[in-house]
């Protein structure tokens, strides 16, 4: 008896992909069977960035198709496809950027900058194409954490080249002015700042720009939000309450926008001494999870307190790239993944597939 379509349809449903504790078959992700004899052939694609997960997801298919009777060889390629997908209502996506996703808090001092570069970081590692906007105009620190000196290039007199390291293309306020330069601005000009370093920067073939933004709920989150097509905000906050009480008014700035939450990163969560070991909620415990429970969102994580973080974005080298196979590099990866797969499950963006309308006297 030979093996049919509809049995390898059978043994891909329960085949569960650890990372969206979806199957393949629900997921939609096995594409492109086909059957040769006894031989199966077969894609599976991510809707998300996954280069470490490919050997495990392709390890477990492999084992349950060996189980049919009577099964030849088996090639199964497992790839990720990352799409462009909704955002708010009435604004068009931007050229050469599929997704953006803001990184905010409600105050300054959580961590936030240090965040938004190694959830960047650590989508580049599993094989996206990642861009970084450093959105804070008064205080730009993503040049000394990237490790990045220098003007931007341009060719057109219009436009700039985004400036890169460690696989990143970086676009920030900070490359065009003296470091101890203060930026005495009011809101309208610091708004257009923004619109020009996003609109201007000529980014290339991004799948996620993420923008790391100035802490609060003012004239930038506004114009970010009104006039930027952003397809969720990551919200950072540390378990303080006083942390917590100003990002519960960011998440519900961004809810009162149409920007969906993908979910809290709580920082500076616990720290352990480096000469006894003793853990310690300097910063309190559990606000994090309380928030996300209040709210209705997805706790993505929690980073503890430790010199390491500070050091290495500090010298230009964040976590993700100084021990990228240490444990706080693989919790920053874990977030990073968590976006992502939030990002994917997303509706995909259809303005593309609708045709321009034109109107012509005749």
């Amino acid at each position: 008896m030979s093996i049919t379509v509809d049995d390898i349809k059978a043994v891909l449903a329960k085949v569960i992909d650890p990372n969206t504790n979806k199957d393949l078959i629900a997921s939609k992700s096995a594409k492109n069977i086909k059957i040769e004899g006894a031989d199966i052939s077969l894609d599976v694609e991510l809707g998300y960035p996954a280069k470490s997960q490919f050997e495990l997801i392709h390890a477990a298919v492999v084992a349950a198709l060996a189980a049919l009777p009577g099964v030849g060889k088996l090639a199964v390629n497992v790839t990720s496809k990352i799409v462009a997908h909704s955002v708010q209502r009435g604004i068009k996506l931007m050229p050469n950027v599929k997704n953006i996703i803001a990184v905010a808090s409600g105050k300054g001092g959580v961590g936030k900058s240090t965040t938004a570069v190694n959830l960047a970081l650590a989508l580049a590692a599993e094989g996206a194409s990642v861009g970084i906007l450093d959105a804070d105009i008064y205080g730009p620190s993503q040049p000394m954490m990237m490790g990045i000196s220098g003007r931007p290039e341009t060719v057109d007199g219009k436009t700039m080249e985004p400036l890169e390291n460690h696989g990143l293309q970086v676009s920030s306020i900070g490359f065009m002015i003296d470091p101890d330069e203060p930026m005495v601005w009011r809101g309208p000009i610091v708004t257009q700042a923004l619109q020009q370093l996003l609109e201007q920067t000529n980014w290339r073939d991004l799948d996620y720009l993420i923008v790391d933004m100035p802490p609060g709920t003012g004239d930038v989150q506004l114009t970010l939000s009104q006039k930027v097509p952003v397809t969720g905000a990551v919200i950072v906050t540390t378990p303080q309450d006083i942390a917590l009480l100003d990002a519960r008014k960011g998440l519900k700035m961004f809810e009162k926008v149409g920007i969906p939450i993908l979910g809290i990163v709580e920082n500076m969560s616990i720290h352990i001494c480096s000469n006894c070991g003793h853990a310690e909620h300097i910063f309190g415990e559990g606000g994090g999870q309380k928030m996300c429970a209040d709210f209705g969102v997805d706790f993505l994580g929690g980073l503890p307190l430790t010199m390491a973080i500070r050091q290495q974005a500090d010298s230009g080298t964040p976590t993700v790239i100084a021990e990228p196979e240490g444990q706080i590099a693989g919790l920053y990866k874990d977030i990073a993944r968590k976006v992502a797969i939030k990002v994917a499950e997303k509706a995909k963006d259809m303005t593309s597939k609708f045709p321009t309308i034109t109107i012509q006297n005749t």
